[in-house]
């Protein structure tokens, strides 16, 4: 009897010991740790009229493509006046939302509604792929509220739905930008084409895949409890009865 007992311990330890590794490396995949997190405090400064144009904390964009940027944004606010400042962050603090982080953003950049007058921030968080963007007052003549959310919501967003094309998305996001706050016609967001039905299939896969492997941890856990009381019932229906 002792000797059965120490088996079924012994296999119930071996089995948790295979378990919990695999619940550990689970953990690391489905759980985003919040020391990630960006917060406002953790942007750089800048003020009205300098750079930088371009700070890329998601690290998404190409070096190249961010100087290209850069370029464009600055020789449009020597041109016009208008400043235009991209931003992504991989992550933000818990309850943030990209609106709430980028108007706290706009009003410590500039604090004043002078400052602010002339300034569109159009910002990303790399993990969701949730945009927002604020604009002030004096661009809104030509960059109107209905423009620039269709800018982050439709020209920044079509091509990362397609295959996460952050250099395109800027490339183009900033180009539309640009040509708006230069005084010409607005041409328009991008024509989508509906991709819709693969992207839906592609998630459910991956949401499929760790469905298994939660449900995986679960049957070895269960596994792990199970069997070592069913092999100790077994072992006692099959005693010889001392009766008689």
């Amino acid at each position: 009897m002792k000797q059965l007992l120490n088996r079924v311990f012994s296999l119930k330890t071996h089995l948790i010991r295979l378990v919990l590794p695999l619940m550990i490396f689970l953990a690391s995949v489905l759980v985003v740790s919040p020391a990630s997190a960006t917060s406002v405090d953790q942007i750089p400064s800048l003020t009205a009229g300098s750079g930088p144009w371009v700070i890329d904390q998601g690290e998404v964009i190409s070096r190249s493509n961010e100087g290209k940027i850069s370029g464009d944004l600055e020789a449009l606010a020597k041109e016009t006046g208008n400043e235009v400042r991209i931003l992504t962050v991989r992550r933000l603090d818990y309850g943030e939302t990209p609106e709430t982080f980028t108007k706290a953003l706009f009003t410590r950049w500039f604090p004043t509604p002078a400052a602010q007058a002339n300034q569109t921030l159009l910002m990303i968080d790399t993990v969701t792929n949730n945009t927002a963007v604020i604009t002030g007052e004096q661009v809104k003549s030509l960059l109107t509220d209905t423009i620039a959310e269709s800018v982050a919501n439709e020209t920044l967003l079509v091509p990362l739905r397609d295959g996460n094309k952050y250099n395109q998305a800027f490339l183009d996001a900033s180009d539309r930008l640009i040509t708006v706050l230069s005084g010409k016609p607005d041409p328009g967001a991008p024509k989508i084409i509906d991709k819709v039905q693969v992207e839906g299939t592609f998630k459910k896969a991956n949401e499929a895949e760790q469905s298994n492997a939660i449900a995986w941890v679960i049957g070895l856990l269960i596994a792990a409890t199970v069997i070592p009381m069913a092999t100790y019932y077994i072992y006692q229906v099959n005693q010889p009865s001392n009766d008689g």
